[in-house]
């Protein structure tokens, strides 16, 4: 039934839908029919390889396996993102959706941090967020993100990707904030850290380490730097302060769909020798989770030909606010 909305309303010649029959039951499996589909259309003609997006968020083991029966486990390769490479580099297009979700981004992190203050409920933060989120600006609507917003807090805060509770914010305790704006689904996540009351002494210095590491690695962002050579510069400078953070920095973004926002392609990380090139985009996130709290903070960018283009504009400082209710 789904077939028709391929095209919103007009299908073309290369989508097939496959009979409804086939979905929820333990005897077939929609990629029964798929093969023998594919196998009808020619697609499997002869003894060549067929690729598949082996670690596809929605291409189950049942898939694999209707495939293998039909054309032997021997021809089948993973793909390796293949497409996802082809689109790293984004269109001029492309590039304008990731700024328009940039901008709905920002309007969301500043309702989140304008909303959170002591007393208020978790629960209640994130439902001004979403509505945020999905109103977007004046002149673009926003859509559903690949991730709910992320919300750890208070000891939790040192745990990334946790969501919200219905309980309420605390004087003393900081929050890490992560979201994305969406725009026609290329994603734009934002992430900044808000402390109410006097933040503890470890936290001010942390953010300040971090933010200076940040405008290093936005410094040296630019086509024909290595994704190594960027975790090394903000390593680099961690290391001088006494700290380290082994994980990677960042992650190429574009089109996303639950359950990521992630590209699955170039990483700013220690082992990734691909060089930037202009029209890439990339989720920067210098964040530092400890034992019991943690402070986050994260830059959507454009590469371009003049470096790294930041697609919000939220103050990048620790956000500190009042103690009381």
């Amino acid at each position: 039934m789904d077939a028709a909305g391929a095209a919103f309303g007009r299908r073309p010649a290369g989508v097939h839908g496959y009979p409804e029959a086939l979905v929820h039951r333990p005897d077939v499996h929609p990629y029964d029919w798929i093969a023998d589909r594919a196998a009808e259309l020619g697609l499997f003609d002869g003894d060549g390889l067929v690729a598949v997006e082996g670690d596809a968020h929605y291409f189950p083991v049942r898939g694999f396996l209707a495939l293998a029966a039909r054309l032997g486990r021997d021809r089948i390769v993973d793909s390796a993102e293949l497409v996802n490479w082809v689109r790293v580099i984004k269109s001029p297009y492309e590039q304008d959706q990731l700024r328009r979700a940039g901008r709905i981004c920002e309007q969301a992190m500043v309702v989140a941090l304008d909303a959170i203050a002591v007393g208020v409920r978790q629960c209640d933060v994130v439902s001004r967020i979403s509505e945020a989120q999905v109103a977007g600006t004046p002149d673009q609507g926003g859509d559903y993100p690949a991730i709910v917003p992320m919300l750890p807090t208070g000891a939790s805060a040192g745990v990334p990707h946790l969501t919200w509770t219905d309980d309420r914010f605390l004087a003393g305790e900081a929050t890490t904030i992560e979201l994305s704006g969406v725009c026609r689904r290329y994603h734009a996540p934002l992430a900044r850290t808000v402390m109410l009351g006097s933040p503890p002494p470890r936290l001010t210095r942390v953010a300040g380490v971090v933010s200076d590491g940040m405008a290093a690695v936005l410094e040296m962002i630019k086509p024909g730097v290595a994704g190594a050579e960027v975790h090394a510069t903000f390593n680099d400078l961690l290391n001088q302060h006494g700290l380290v953070k082994e994980s990677r920095i960042g992650y190429s973004i574009g089109i996303g769909y639950p359950p990521d926002w992630g590209e699955r392609t170039v990483s700013l990380r220690g082992e990734e020798q691909t060089e930037l090139a202009a029209g890439m985009a990339f989720h920067v996130i210098a964040g530092m989770w400890m034992d019991g709290w943690g402070y986050e903070l994260s830059e959507p960018i454009l590469v371009t030909d003049a470096g790294a283009e930041r697609l919000t504009h939220v103050d990048q400082s620790l956000w500190i606010k009042s103690g009381r209710s």
